[in-house]
Parts: structure tokens; C-alpha cells; sequence
């Protein structure tokens, strides 16, 4: 099977978007946090359990798991960004705590990144690509 995330010549295109799906525990909570982050709400609002936010191009849903225990979640989420110092900068700015191994730094593998820690424990890395390093 082809999935191609671009329209190639002659063929039916299959995938737009990759779109994460995560856990939440409080729909209120889960979008409060992510208001802060620059998130708006999206999509259809009348489900109590499903949650969409969207910035820029960037689309996150969530499912309610009441019975999630965050000490026990492993959700990840990469998130490649541009002016990563401007936007780790606006993170403090907003009083948003960051991972508490995860301030601003250069990693091996040639990225700048900083990481969050949301209500329900998933980890969001914001990383840029070092220059010269692709």
C-alpha cells in the first residue's frame, strides 16, 4: 500500500494531515492550558468527551479518560517550530511551567528544544533545527 503526503502526478491523494490524539482527564482544564499556549478550540464543541485545538497549521485532539492516571501517561508529542527562542520566551512569559528537564537546550542530534509538561503529564518538545544540521 502508497500513502503519499503530497499530491503526486496521476494519483489520488491519501494523506493531508498527521494529527495527534491524546488523553485528557478535564476538558475545561485541557483547554485552559492550551489557551495559554496559543491554542484555539476547533471543530464541532458539543462533545463533553472529545476535545480539538488548532494553531497555525498545527491540529490536537483529545480524548476523555477520566481514569488516566498522569504519573502513568507516556504521550508524546514533537513539535518542529520556527523562532524557537522567541517562542520559549513567550512560554515564560505566560507563566507556563517548563518540564522540569526541559529548558531550552541543544541536543546532540542537532536540535534546540525545550519541553512542557501538560495537565495529564503529556510531553510536548518543541524543537528547531540547528543550522547546518539537516
Amino acid at each position: 500500500m502508497e500513502f503519499y503526503l503530497e499530491e503526486p502526478e496521476n494519483k489520488q491523494l491519501v494523506i493531508q494531515l498527521i494529527i495527534p490524539k491524546i488523553p485528557m482527564r478535564n476538558k475545561s482544564a485541557t483547554l485552559t492550558y492550551y489557551k495559554k499556549l496559543g491554542f484555539n478550540e476547533s471543530g464541532n464543541t458539543d462533545f463533553d468527551q472529545y476535545l480539538m485545538v488548532k494553531k497555525d497549521h498545527l491540529e490536537i485532539h483529545f480524548f476523555l479518560f477520566k481514569e488516566l492516571n498522569p504519573d502513568d501517561n507516556y504521550s508524546q508529542i514533537y513539535l518542529r517550530c520556527k523562532n524557537i527562542e522567541g517562542i520559549y520566551s513567550e512560554i515564560i512569559k505566560a507563566g507556563i511551567s517548563i518540564h522540569p528537564a526541559g529548558s531550552l537546550q541543544i541536543k546532540p542530534w542537532g536540535m534546540k528544544e525545550f519541553a512542557l509538561l501538560d495537565p495529564d503529564k503529556n510531553l510536548l518538545t518543541f524543537g528547531e533545527e540547528i543550522p547546518g544540521n539537516s
